[in-house]
């Protein structure tokens, strides 16, 4: 592992991306980033939660699944209207209204109301525009971003929390699929920790246990066999 300001970076075949991710996701739970809500509101349970989900699997690939999480992430935020639950027509109707009562202002003498409500009316319609437009980009960013802008850029994520990219690499001449994957703790203060964590686990554990998908359906579907269990919170890898 190469750790330098941007991140911590490794190189190597797709195990060793999935490890490196694992590593990390362990460094922060252990630094108790699954669960820190700090003293300036910064609340980092739901970013953890959102890094866990997007970081590559075992069982995954990088054009298929990485692919597909990488534009779920990237999807346009809500606006102003979404957030406030209104559709694009509403807020219409509303600046419809709101015009209609700039006018009775203005025949009303009382010029400062009317403006008001004429300036209500512009933001409503601003409001209508941008919820379309968030809407119908939303239709096809996810097809543009998987056929197109993960041909120029690598697959990313980016939240309050942790910053992250995995690429494709062909420093090996081409004779296996080789990756880089590098990830950054925005927090400085929990990014020391978890560099000393990660530090740790080099000195102290002789081989990582890549976590896998569990098959519990064929184990089942034996008579008689049991499925395995299901492991704990805290036990996303486990060492010898």
């Amino acid at each position: 592992m190469e750790e330098s300001i941007s991140g911590f970076k490794v190189r190597g075949d797709w195990g060793d991306i999935v490890e490196h991710g694992e590593r990390i996701t362990r460094a922060l739970q252990d630094a108790g980033a699954h669960d820190l809500d700090r003293g300036d509101g910064a609340q980092y349970v739901r970013a953890f939660e959102e890094w866990d989900e997007w970081r590559p699997k075992a069982h995954e690939t990088l054009d298929a699944d990485v692919s597909e999480k990488t534009a779920d992430q990237a999807s346009v935020e809500e606006g102003k209207g979404e957030k406030a639950g209104k559709e694009p027509d509403e807020d219409i109707k509303t600046a419809g209204e709101k015009l209609s009562e700039s006018y009775e202002k203005l025949e009303d003498d009382d010029a400062e109301a009317a403006v008001g409500n004429w300036k209500e009316s512009i933001d409503y319609v601003a409001r209508a525009a941008d919820s379309a437009g968030r809407k119908a980009l939303r239709r096809v960013e996810d097809t543009v971003y998987q056929n197109v802008m993960t041909q120029l850029a690598p697959y990313y994520f980016d939240n309050e929390l942790v910053s992250a990219n995995v690429q494709q690499s062909t420093r090996n001449g081409g004779t296996s699929e080789q990756f880089v994957f590098e990830v950054n703790v925005n927090d400085d203060e929990l990014k020391d920790d978890v560099s000393d964590l990660l530090a740790e686990y080099e000195d102290d554990i002789d081989r990582w246990h890549v976590e896998v998908e569990k098959d519990t359906d064929a184990a089942e579907a034996i008579e008689g066999a049991e499925p395995p269990p299901e492991p704990d919170d805290n036990s996303r890898s486990t060492t010898n």
